[in-house]
């Protein structure tokens, strides 16, 4: 019995310390389990929360890659200015009761167009707002906002005056205020070609203390620092009330750009014009090598009169417009080729603006003009045009807009380089070397 007595309460001291045991080990497993949930849901919340909704990322080869909503995206833009025959640039289009941007976001769409290019907006933010949701609601096509930094203001731009340099940051700051939280926004770009008023080309200024130095190659330096220092400023501005978007610093070519990685550091990208023919040249690798920021080609293209021989020409602007998407697309992240640095890139222009030619004269607004405004030998296929003028101003559109005989919307013709390069964005093959050169 002793033995019996003895075993029973080992038995059940075993039993128990089993199951406290075994209570133990579940109790902790749940404390884990809950542990590690709370941790991944922190993780999340907190990942989710300091992720933009559009930001650039770099790679660990070094290339560069635009993210919108946790995806990489290719800009596939246009410049967007839909001013009617018989109107200029003073036209508030975005009061149109026709609301053009609902028929061009349509054909826009079936192109494969996915960005729109705004320089400046109006003041009803309302009405821009109408147009950013249009277009993003219900064709998935978002905006690109700029803004001129008083580029055009007369006499001309004073950015070495304090006074006027607080003007324009707070109109560029209370426009990001308006607009950020519109999901149809992708980025801001700050200026345009600027950086032509520092080196005295467009639009020159200066000031007391610029005025001081006696080199002008050192004024030039000083000018191009000023400037690139506002935009920093502001960019720097933006990004603490604005996390969810870039901010690009908007240039004519690359020029200034030697004085960027020290006075504009705090941009997330550099927003380039260029017009350089078929080809881009070395101009992806020149920014690599002289300020290490991705590159979004904010305005190109190519004109579709030939103003040797004074007609219009389809096949020559197609020609122009594939090349050049086609060194975009060598450029973009992951090319062997390339320099791994190009964000996509917007065309000059979606219509025709027939009131560029003789700004002054309303008459001329009703007029298509084929008269040129400018030389670009790039440009090779009319560069033997009368003075060698080849540039036409009014006819950079890969839409063609004609009257309406009913009084209403201009009525929108694609041409040939809407389907050309939609076909390319459907299936960019970029070892096709099938296309050659036009013949003459």
């Amino acid at each position: 019995m002793s033995i019996i007595i003895l075993k029973a309460p080992l038995s059940i001291w075993m039993k128990s310390s089993l199951n406290n045991s075994n209570k133990s080990v579940i109790d902790t497993g749940r404390k884990a389990a809950v542990f590690a949930a709370c941790i991944l849901f922190l993780f999340f919340i907190f990942g989710c929360a300091k992720q933009p909704k559009v930001f650039i990322k770099k790679l660990k080869n070094k290339n560069y890659q635009l993210i919108v909503n946790g995806r990489p995206f290719v800009v596939k833009g246009v410049c967007y200015n839909p001013i009617p025959i018989g109107k200029n640039h003073e036209y508030d289009w975005w009061s149109d009761s026709r609301k053009p941007w609902l028929v061009d976001g349509k054909l826009m769409k079936e192109m494969g167009i996915n960005a729109i290019r705004l320089y400046q907006v109006p003041e009803d933010i309302g009405k821009v707002k109408t147009v950013i949701r249009d277009l993003y609601e219900k064709y998935g096509i978002r905006t690109i906002i700029g803004d001129w930094l008083g580029f055009w203001e007369y006499p001309c731009p004073l950015y070495g005056d304090v006074k006027f340099r607080e003007r324009i940051e707070k109109q560029v700051l209370d426009m990001v205020n308006s607009l950020k939280d519109e999901p149809g926004v992708l980025l801001w770009i700050l200026g345009n070609e600027n950086n032509y008023s520092c080196i005295g080309t467009v639009n020159p200024w200066s000031s007391e203390e610029i005025d001081k130095e006696p080199d002008p190659q050192k004024q030039k330096g000083l000018r191009i620092k000023t400037y690139y220092s506002f935009v920093n400023e502001i960019a720097q501005k933006i990004h603490k009330i604005d996390p969810n978007h870039p901010v690009a610093l908007g240039n004519g070519e690359l020029a200034g750009l030697e004085y960027a990685k020290e006075a504009a550091k705090d941009v997330d990208l550099v927003a380039c014009i260029i017009y350089r023919g078929k080809t881009f040249g070395n101009l992806f690798m020149s920014l690599k090598a002289t300020f290490d920021k991705p590159i979004l080609l904010s305005e190109f293209g190519a004109d579709c009169y030939d103003a040797f021989l004074k007609k219009e020409d389809q096949n020559m602007q197609a020609f122009f417009l594939e090349s050049q998407w086609r060194q975009i697309y060598e450029n973009l992240a992951g090319q062997k080729r390339g320099a791994g640095n190009c964000l996509g890139g917007i065309m000059f222009e979606w219509t025709d603006e027939w009131w560029k030619h003789d700004d002054s004269n309303p008459d001329s607004w009703n007029v298509h003009d084929t008269i040129s405004n400018w030389s670009n030998g790039s440009y090779y296929y009319d560069i033997r045009a009368e003075g060698n003028k080849n540039m036409n101003e009014e006819w950079f559109g890969i839409v063609s807009l004609s009257k309406n005989p009913d009084d209403g919307l201009d009525i929108r013709s694609p041409r040939r380089a809407y389907y050309a390069i939609r076909e390319f964005w459907k299936n960019p093959n970029l070892n096709n070397k099938k296309k050659k050169a036009k013949s003459k």
